[in-house]
């Protein structure tokens, strides 16, 4: 059987300067860069997420309340939705997308992208992802039983992820020093929920 790394959405709108930014998610980024470069021998697969909206309806919002309702982020093909640049993409086996016309949270919800998609963003090259492989599908295909879960943001998309994957019957660890989130308490009430589910809470 084989493990797999999983990043969520490490991209440019949630990191510094992003239209829904997560404090310290452009360190997360090189973190996970870093990481990785010293961690390779212990993954057998790495996956990356993305957010990748089209027009995702009530998930955008003028007047969000940051709960069901965001600013506008991740546009697809926009430089937004672009893997944040100190994050290697040559690290990464695998690139996955979601929410194009619905909310998604969850790397579970995500589809593959064509391998010859350019997988940090191009405007010009806006592809739809190939709807026949989810991110459940390519791990079981691979053989994966074990996930370890880095990135954005702790409180959302990393939790969704790790909750689906845990009861998808994966072994599954987030790396808690590999992810940040929106507010302390809702990171530490994320932690609770995932701990409870039988996520392992990982540090490095």
């Amino acid at each position: 059987m084989a493990r797999a790394l999983i990043v969520v959405d490490v991209q440019n709108d949630f990191c510094e300067g992003g239209s829904l930014a997560v404090a310290g998610g452009a360190d997360t980024a090189g973190e996970i860069t870093d990481y990785l470069e010293t961690n390779a021998d212990r993954y057998d697969l790495v996956a990356a997420t993305q957010d990748w909206h089209i027009d995702p309806g009530s998930h955008f919002s003028e007047n969000p309340d940051f709960v069901d309702s965001w600013p506008v982020h991740c546009v697809a093909g926009s430089s937004g939705a672009a893997l944040h640049p100190d994050l290697d993409p040559e690290l990464i086996d695998a690139f996955f997308r979601k929410g194009q016309y619905e909310a998604a949270y969850s790397g579970f919800e995500a589809l593959l992208v064509p391998d010859d998609e350019v997988p940090t963003g191009d405007p010009d090259a806006v592809q739809e992802p190939d709807e026949a492989v989810s991110l459940d599908d390519w791990l079981r295909e691979n053989d994966v039983d074990e996930v370890v879960i880095v990135g954005l943001a702790a409180d959302y998309c990393v939790r969704a992820t790790a909750l689906d994957a845990v009861a998808a019957g994966y072994t599954t660890t987030v790396i808690k020093d590999l992810t940040r989130g929106i507010s302390r308490e809702g990171v530490l009430a994320a932690f609770a929920e995932m701990e409870d589910a039988g996520v392992e809470l990982a540090d490095l």
